[in-house]
């Protein structure tokens, strides 16, 4: 059964699981990743605009993270919002291009990121949990006007609730595999 308030929950639920596993990909594992940096806020032109915006951003290898501005005449100021997000980085500029070498991370940095991840973890429940009670709310409301029988609307709160488990399984099943990945290095 496909009712309009299932399309809807999975919608939601599908940003919500998304926006965290973006939110895990900014967390530091000691591995160069894009998504560390590329939402860095850079002053240039007379606008703010984000970092992946304005130039190339490779990891040529697991501990370094590379940014080639498209536009050389902006690379102090790529390297300034560098230095001003506080990632723990130095950017070291180099001619046209600029690299931040990852440090090791330390076991006490480690386990304050495995917190942040869960979290993280435990705010996608929550926003998962909140979407959940608003479609119930909307089935129930349906049933009340008459639009929905009693059957259809336990049938749908049934594929509300396994939609639900399903999502929070997929949310647990990545922190599961972030925490391996900080704690495994």
């Amino acid at each position: 059964m496909n009712h309009p308030i299932l399309t809807d929950l999975q919608g939601r639920m599908k940003k919500a699981l998304d926006h965290t596993l973006h939110e895990f990909g900014a967390i530091r594992t000691g591995k160069a990743s894009p998504s560390m940096v590329e939402g860095v806020t850079v002053e240039a032109y007379g606008t703010s605009m984000r970092l992946k915006d304005c130039a190339a951003i490779t990891t040529p290898d697991p501990r370094l993270i590379q940014i080639t501005p498209w536009d050389k005449s902006i690379i102090r100021n790529v390297e300034k919002a560098l230095q001003t997000a506080n990632l723990g980085i130095n950017p070291i500029v180099d001619g046209g291009i600029i690299r931040m070498p990852l440090p090791e991370l330390s076991r006490e940095r480690r386990q304050e990121f495995v917190k942040l991840a869960h979290k993280l973890a435990e705010e996608g429940h929550v926003s998962l949990r909140n979407s959940r009670r608003d479609a119930m709310e909307a089935a129930k409301k349906q049933q009340k006007e008459g639009k929905l029988s009693e059957d259809d609307a336990k049938r749908i709160e049934k594929e509300i609730q396994v939609t639900t488990d399903h999502f929070i399984k997929d949310i647990d099943t990545h922190l599961a595999a972030k925490e391996k990945e900080l704690t495994t290095m």
